[in-house]
């Protein structure tokens, strides 16, 4: 008995190459564009080369997809991408350098602080209400804070 050997042709390498390029749109994180790439890659190279035995053509776009995963994934460490809204789902750290009034003391190193519409934990020096304070960094949902400026007079 013969044996039947699957050979694809280089559209269907274009097919499946177009098949994870669209699959890329609904699957976060840039990773099937780059194996869809190199589909596209082998069936060009199969458009040049009709003969390439098919476990060749399977070979070259593993090898082909990972060395374009790779190359990315290097061009993005040596240029990282810039956001234009960075701290956009960071909301604490926005508050970093603002300048707020305690509603209440700070006792033991820990209290609260009202801003806008929330009520954040802070930790820092103890400091009756009615003082001002700087937010000078983040732990997780607490705010540590510093007193800014003299101590105001509460009469």
């Amino acid at each position: 008995m013969d044996s039947i050997t699957f050979a694809p042709t280089f559209w269907q390498w274009w097919i499946l190459g177009l098949i994870l390029v669209i699959l890329e749109v609904f699957a976060p994180g840039a990773f099937l564009i780059w194996i869809g790439i190199s589909a596209g890659m082998v069936g060009l190279l199969l458009l040049f080369v009709p003969a390439l035995a098919w476990q060749l053509q399977v070979l070259m776009f593993g090898v082909f997809s990972v060395a374009i995963v790779l190359v990315w994934r290097r061009y993005l460490q040596a240029h990282p991408l810039q956001s234009e809204v960075p701290l956009l789902n960071r909301r604490a750290e926005q508050y970093v350098g603002r300048v707020f009034t305690l509603d209440e003391p700070i006792v033991n190193g820990a209290g609260r602080l009202r801003i806008d519409d929330s009520i954040w934990r802070i930790r820092g020096a103890d400091c009756p209400a009615q003082s001002r304070v700087m937010i000078t960094g983040v732990d997780g949902v607490v705010l540590r804070v510093d007193r800014y400026g003299a101590p105001e007079q509460v009469s």
